[in-house]
């Protein structure tokens, strides 16, 4: 008998009665919480004024739920939900009885695009370079996207297909089966995905616009091939070849190359 990993942590940290601190929405807003510190380095060293970053934030903390959310009901639940539209955006149900559920299901791929509107509403606005701004989001979005998937694992949520590899976890609150970890895989990926463009960013001579071209190409590629270990995330997705995530993943990866190939060239480079 191998002896997999057992995996059952609650998902609440603090329970004080009329409220719940959880796991998951303690490590969603790590992520932008370090997000905001590492940004508030990049806006001094090319010396814009921090409150530009302050209105920044707010649009992409609301960019990110929004399009989120939006994105799971649409994409992923919409028998439910298409019954239900004001449970889209109001954090509690009124049926059978009334319960505040917070926002249970979001969408990475929702909330990257409306980042990216977000950002050129922002830029046009505030009469900044939306490609730097796009650089510089590209790099914490992967370590942002890493806290997510570590509050994923600590919600037993988004679980991998069984699995007898010797690091399985057996997900107790989902069954006895030993699974892989696909939450995990996601967010070593994003951490190596952020380490990698925290360094290309330093040395970076190409246009601004290029490392947020390589963020979609390697994210979203790794997103496609993990996909394929991980248990479906709808009913829909039963003998699919390739799942939603995988299908919604293919057009970032498209665009990213795009990207990268349309900035590639070096600042310095006279045309």
């Amino acid at each position: 008998m191998l002896a997999f990993i057992q995996w059952n942590p609650s998902p609440v940290l603090v329970d004080f009665g009329f409220y719940e601190v959880r796991w998951y929405s303690l490590l969603f807003a790590l992520g932008f919480v370090l997000s905001y510190i590492i940004l508030k380095e990049q806006f001094k060293k090319a010396v814009l004024n921090e409150n530009l970053l302050d209105k920044l934030t707010v649009y992409v903390v609301v960019a990110t739920v929004l399009g989120a959310r939006l994105a799971h009901c649409l994409f992923y639940d919409w028998e439910y939900y298409s019954q239900h539209l004001l449970e889209i955006l109001l954090p509690f149900r009124f049926k059978p009885e009334f319960q505040f559920t917070g926002f249970m299901g979001l969408a990475s791929h929702g909330g990257i695009f409306a980042i990216v509107i977000a950002v050129l509403l922002f830029a046009r606005n505030y009469k900044v370079n939306a490609w730097w701004i796009f650089d510089k989001l590209a790099i914490v979005g992967a370590l942002a996207g890493a806290c997510i998937r570590l509050g994923n694992l600590m919600n037993s949520e988004i679980v991998g297909k069984p699995t007898d590899v010797t690091w399985a976890f057996i997900f107790l609150r989902v069954d006895n089966l030993p699974r892989h970890p696909g939450q995990l895989y996601e967010a070593l990926a994003y951490l190596f995905i952020f380490a990698l463009l925290f360094l290309l960013d330093r040395h970076n001579t190409r246009k601004p616009g290029f490392i947020f071209g390589i963020f979609f190409v390697l994210l979203f590629t790794a997103r496609f091939f993990i996909e394929f270990v991980k248990a479906d995330q709808a009913d829909f997705e039963a003998g699919m070849v390739l799942n939603m995530g995988q299908l919604l993943s293919i057009p970032f990866i498209l665009a990213g190359f795009y990207i990268a190939y349309r900035n590639r060239q070096p600042v310095h480079k006279i045309h």
